[in-house]
């Protein structure tokens, strides 16, 4: 497969301060790869990085085996979406398109042809005259896309562009970016710190933390292979459960479970451990969420958090059966490290 972008032992530093740590990574071509990770993680200075907008202190940046480490964000051959869209207000939708083209001196029917084929693929045709303060925020966020499209770049670079729309339409340009790249088979490497965003939109998710990569796996990987604890708690909608392990029992408890040797946590997710099961906890707190049901039961001095089906009606009992299977067990020890 070809590789996109290539970072062999790239680093970011100011002063005392290191935004990220030497970092070798590829990312292939003509797939959605998404920098995921908490504020402060590195996943921005990695993107800035790539797109010349920041130097790299330490180590090499290849896009599509051409070496661009010390080359200016024009001739690295990317295009941005920004968080904030950067229309020009003063200009219309055609003219703030467009505006990059007449800057780089692209012939008119040239311009004129990759105009109507943005216009028509992001469906804008009808706002062409109209100015940002009469569209909506998504419409904006379609002329940020159109105007990144229309450089017919071999990589688009997109740091979270959708973090300013409302719930509703963030699921639904989710959707449309998706179709949109997997139709014109672009390259895309998109900044967030949503595991929504990242699991529903990506072919390979990039984990960072402090700096550092922490994993990169295609979304279902990284959800049922997490390699660390800190990637097992990041991904999922409910935070997996890390129970610690003494005398090959759950601390506290004399609940007997088969861990391997090193490990001293055990990771269990909510939605992987069932009601009506063999072991008999006290019943913490249970939150009716409509079509989930959010339980927690102590275990010795730990909880553990159980998401069931709304269904089920637990305002009256104090005690729960749980129980999970085997297979459910993600084992790590005292470095965090996957077993």
């Amino acid at each position: 497969m070809t590789a996109a972008v290539t970072f062999e032992q790239v680093s970011k530093t100011w002063d005392a301060t290191t935004a990220l740590h030497p970092t070798d990574l590829v990312l292939p071509a003509g797939q959605f790869s998404v920098l995921l990770g908490p504020s402060g993680c590195g996943k921005t200075t990695t993107l800035r990085l790539l797109a010349g907008l920041e130097t790299a202190s330490t180590g090499r940046i290849a896009i599509f085996d051409r070496d661009v480490t010390r080359a200016p964000p024009s001739e690295r051959g990317v295009s941005m979406v920004f968080q904030s869209y950067a229309l020009f207000p003063h200009l219309s939708v055609t003219e703030n398109v467009v505006f990059g083209l007449r800057v780089r001196k692209v012939s008119k029917s040239d311009i004129a042809t990759r105009l109507a084929r943005v216009l028509k693929l992001l469906g804008l045709e009808r706002y062409a005259s109209r100015r940002p303060s009469q569209l909506s925020g998504g419409q904006q966020q379609r002329v940020a896309l159109a105007r990144a499209l229309v450089a017919d770049a071999r990589l688009c670079l997109m740091d979270e562009p959708l973090s300013n729309l409302d719930a509703q339409l963030r699921q639904e340009m989710r959707h449309e970016l998706r179709a949109l790249q997997q139709e014109l088979a672009l390259t895309v490497v998109y900044v967030t710190h949503d595991q929504t965003e990242a699991m529903s939109m990506a072919d390979q998710v990039v984990l960072l933390r402090e700096g550092r990569v922490e994993q990169v796996a295609t979304p279902f990987d990284i959800y049922r292979t997490p390699a660390t604890q800190f990637a097992a708690q990041f991904i999922g909608s409910s935070r997996m459960n890390m129970l610690r392990i003494e005398h090959g029992c759950i601390a506290g408890t004399e609940i007997r479970v088969n861990a391997p040797a090193g490990a001293i946590f055990l990771g269990l997710r909510p939605e992987d451990i069932r009601l009506n099961g063999p072991i008999m906890l006290a019943l913490a707190k249970a939150e009716f969420m409509g079509a989930d049901l959010l339980l927690s039961a102590r275990a010795g001095d730990q909880l553990i958090g159980v998401r069931a089906e709304g269904k089920h009606a637990m305002d009256d009992l104090s005690i729960v059966n749980l129980g999970w299977d085997d297979a459910a067990q993600h084992w790590f020890d005292v470095n965090g490290k996957r077993v």
